[in-house]
């Protein structure tokens, strides 16, 4: 990877670097001066560089205290803050993002004729158009500066909005298991994020997981009980259930398996199998209606399971997002 894919000239005809030295900036000024669709487009799609760049450096000082500072050096520091930036180059601009968003908002701003929503800006700005007060580039500094004073949104699905930022233990956790989730979702189309943000907020993600007598690992990581049908391994476990909103401890049978992959499939099948989760499986494109309905369900006694779960999907969908 040379210094030149990173930092490379910001042009309209296919720009893949980020506006980030003296140069690219001012081209990138000179071209946004002539308010045309292109130039907001490619304005657009540099904030959106800027932004998902702040993201994945929140994400680097997340986890900064596990360094050891052994290998720590002002050129490795450069060398990751390179990455960081290719990274957010290549994540920007993707149809229906951040971008096209911010496109549409620039062209309301500043007069420009809109296309249809669904295909790429094109043409040119009415001679009868009002000049604009702020040019496009101020704009997105404006609007780059006040991003980082609010949490970061992540919308892959409907409803997701992130609230905090991430810990090191969510990330270690959705790391760990984000290739048994996508291989299970392949399978059953239930999202990846959507099951490892509910094994994570069922295991205080990876902190308290169910452990057969002795200490060994039951595996189980959606918290699923072993009723009279199951015929597998036990462990028995304190545990807390809510009786009329009330919070009370009590011993409970949890299933146990031989690997983490096999609590993904048996979660899966329960969910797609069961008539109790027939309406679940109907709203995977929203994290609140998902999280709703396996409340409504039953899965938990906790009167605010679907809220709490909400957020840990929320979660997932934005680590899930940045991770490369």
């Amino acid at each position: 990877m040379s210094f030149g894919s990173i930092y490379g000239t910001s042009s309209l005809s296919g720009a893949s670097g980020l506006a980030a030295d003296a140069q690219s900036l001012g081209h990138l000024k000179l071209e946004a001066g002539k308010s045309t669709p292109a130039a907001i487009q490619e304005t657009a799609k540099q904030f959106e560089s800027l932004f998902m760049r702040e993201l994945i450096k929140s994400m680097r000082e997340a986890s900064a205290s596990m360094k050891s500072g052994l290998m720590d050096s002002p050129g490795g520091d450069l060398g990751t803050d390179l990455l960081d930036q290719q990274f957010a180059v290549q994540m920007s601009g993707q149809p229906g993002g951040l971008s096209d968003l911010i496109a549409q908002q620039l062209t309301r701003q500043m007069g420009a004729a809109q296309g249809d929503k669904s295909a790429s800006l094109t043409g040119s700005i009415p001679a009868t158009s009002p000049r604009p007060t702020t040019s496009t580039v101020d704009l997105a500094a404006q609007t780059t500066a006040q991003a980082k004073l609010k949490p970061v949104t992540a919308l892959p699905h409907a409803g997701v909005k992130t609230t905090h930022r991430p810990t090191e233990s969510q990330v270690n956790f959705v790391r760990q298991h984000s290739d048994v989730a996508s291989k299970v979702e392949k399978a059953t189309g239930i999202p990846a994020s959507f099951m490892l943000g509910q094994a994570g907020h069922e295991t205080g993600w990876g902190q308290h997981q169910i452990k057969l007598k002795g200490g060994a690992p039951s595996f189980n990581l959606f918290g699923i009980k072993a009723g009279a049908s199951w015929t597998g391994k036990v462990a028995e476990v304190t545990t807390t259930e809510f009786v009329g909103g009330v919070p009370q401890k009590r011993i409970a049978r949890f299933r146990a398996y031989d690997s983490y992959e096999d609590s993904f499939k048996d979660y899966s099948r329960m969910i797609s199998e069961s008539p109790r989760y027939a309406k679940v499986r109907q709203q995977t494109g929203s994290a609140q209606a998902f999280a709703a309905g396996l409340q409504k369900a039953g899965y938990a006694t906790d009167p605010d399971y679907a809220a709490k779960l909400s957020r840990a999907i929320n979660t997932t969908v934005q680590l899930r997002r940045v991770q490369v």
